[in-house]
């Protein structure tokens, strides 16, 4: 194996990247300026240096307190509740939402070993024993283990005093019926709306 192997070895053990992608990825590198390659190889080296979770949410950030936290337009009677971090930046990107977030860190997945124990679900209640969260949106995936973590976090917020929303999941909009699976065409009757 060569040096060229080894950077497309690498490269196909990160998330959606397959062996072809990171083989284009590792030819544009070798002709690409070599500053190229030394700013990327840098810019990786200090990633765990220089981020790390807030510590109020635990989404990433350089500083203290994210930049959601620490704005103080935001709505803090509304806190939504995520997967990991990277679930911020999406529902941030639509640009609708202007309450807090809380990271759970995953979901409950015992196949997998991961129970409650393992999720940041004391920080989320501390957070709302607080008393300015009135309601909590949780906006984990429409999956077996997001609805059973979501599931999990409406019990134990039961009788803390604030409103448990779930995001709305159905249809796509521009979707056809004939391609909705059933769970997906289900979900659009359960969560249907008054027009």
């Amino acid at each position: 194996m060569n040096a060229l192997d080894d950077v497309i070895d690498s490269l196909s053990r990160l998330p959606g990247v397959g062996k072809k992608s990171a083989a284009r990825m590792a030819h544009f590198l070798l002709k690409s300026d070599q500053s190229l390659c030394e700013r990327i190889a840098h810019d990786i080296t200090v990633l765990h240096d220089r981020i790390h979770p807030c510590r109020v949410c635990g989404s990433y950030t350089e500083d203290d307190l994210c930049a959601v936290c620490s704005d103080p337009g935001r709505d803090r009677h509304l806190v939504c509740v995520v997967e990991q971090a990277q679930d911020v930046q999406t529902i941030e990107a639509v640009r609708e939402y202007n309450g807090l977030f809380h990271v759970l860190g995953g979901v409950i997945a015992p196949l997998e070993g991961i129970g409650p124990d393992q999720l940041r679900l004391s920080e989320l209640v501390a957070r709302i024993m607080e008393g300015e969260i009135q309601e909590v949106i949780l906006a984990t995936n429409p999956t077996v283990e997001g609805d059973t973590t979501a599931l999990y976090i409406q019990r134990i917020l039961k009788d803390k005093g604030v409103t448990v929303t779930r995001l709305a999941s159905g249809l796509p909009v521009g979707g056809d019926l004939e391609y909705a699976d059933r769970l997906t065409l289900a979900r659009s009757f359960r969560g249907r709306s008054q027009f």
